[in-house]
């Protein structure tokens, strides 16, 4: 995608907010991309073929290979480009909650139901792929709900992108930020067993190649409450944040305006 077509995508901060009410929030908005594809589709039926879905794919914590396509983009003429689909990104911090993605394992949830409502936490098992992960203050979640087919249809390179938003993120704050073979998300010190740590979680659902759910950045996060669940179901490695990291409280504000540029950089967009 070069300058001149860089996607404009709708950028939302919606500041605190229920996990249902957001969940339900993306799932208007991807239909509403489903739905303007498939009336373009019956008024193009010549192009249909050009216009293929991706069927649904779920990806998470655990993904290891994932599904590839032909990119699109690719013939001298693509009508998906012209498909009157619209990009989001929506920023926002959760109420303490426990989500569960559709190949986790209630093992990995260490509390009672009765302990968790005790402690003011949330739990929904949801659809996008991964396992049991936790939200709430003081950590960044980000959704974008994108059409890929006006970026490229691979699943992966979108995930390892999404990643790349945290690892440039990460290195404005002299931290290095990695990938962990067979594993999705942003960690430090992957090379080492003990100290593997991860930083930011993933977990995404596509449907006829439209994106929701998305990344859960810890920037000034309470760790505690992982300590209740087994993270992505990882038994092996430990979770981190931007604060405990730097020992220092960040300024979301500013964490924010990092990410926006990171992932107007990698996806070669602009938020609008």
């Amino acid at each position: 995608m070069t300058s001149t077509t860089r996607q404009p995508v709708r950028f939302q901060d919606l500041g605190t907010r229920d996990y249902r009410e957001i969940w339900d929030y993306q799932e208007q908005l991807l239909q509403a991309n489903v739905d303007r594809k498939r009336a373009f589709n019956e008024a193009a039926p010549a192009a249909t073929e050009l216009l293929a879905g991706c069927g649904e794919v779920l990806t998470g914590c655990s993904a290891g290979a994932l599904p590839v396509a032909e990119d699109l983009r690719e013939g001298p003429v693509n009508r998906a480009l012209l498909a009157p689909t619209e990009h989001h990104l929506l920023f926002v911090e959760h109420p303490l909650v426990y989500t569960l993605g559709k190949s986790g394992k209630m093992e990995h949830v260490l509390i009672s139901p009765q302990e968790q409502a005790e402690k003011g936490i949330q739990f929904y098992h949801i659809n996008r792929g991964g396992d049991i992960t936790f939200h709430g203050p003081g950590q960044l979640v980000g959704y974008p709900v994108l059409d890929l087919e006006k970026f490229y249809t691979d699943i992966g390179r979108y995930l390892r992108n999404l990643e790349e938003v945290f690892i440039l993120t990460m290195a404005e704050y002299g931290l290095k930020g990695e990938r962990s073979a067979g594993e999705t998300g942003v960690w430090l010190d992957t090379d080492d067993k003990a100290k593997a740590r991860k930083i930011c979680a993933m977990g995404i659902r596509c449907s006829r190649w439209v994106t929701m759910h998305g990344f859960a950045f810890n920037v000034n996060t309470d760790l505690s409450y992982f300590g209740y669940i087994i993270p992505c179901g990882i038994q092996d490695k430990q979770v981190t944040s931007l604060e405990k990291e730097l020992g220092r409280k960040l300024d979301m504000e500013e964490v924010k305006e990092k990410v926006k540029r990171n992932f107007e950089k990698v996806f070669e967009a602009v938020l609008v």
